[in-house]
């Protein structure tokens, strides 16, 4: 294989190179696979892989830490308004 003067980052990684690119541990990276908040890796020939950019798509679409305390207070403003 020729050296490239130009360094390219890897476009699959690994499950524990994927787990450790979007920054949590192997089993929750397994559970977010598992409920469908990472991508399902690629075959090939019998080794899995996870598309870089297919994370990163997924990385995007987790909630910001805000908007889930946004959620939070919403239902509770709906929970006293049934109340009230």
């Amino acid at each position: 294989m020729n050296t490239d003067a130009v360094s390219y980052p890897p476009r699959g990684l690994s499950r524990v190179e994927a787990a450790r690119y979007v920054g949590v541990g192997t089993t929750l990276f397994d559970e977010m696979v598992a409920d469908q908040r990472m991508p399902r890796p690629k075959l090939i020939n019998n080794r899995t892989v996870w598309d870089r950019v297919t994370l990163d798509i997924a990385f995007s679409a987790l909630p910001d830490k805000d908007n889930g305390l946004r959620e939070l207070l919403e239902r509770s403003q709906q929970k006293r308004d049934r109340k009230g």
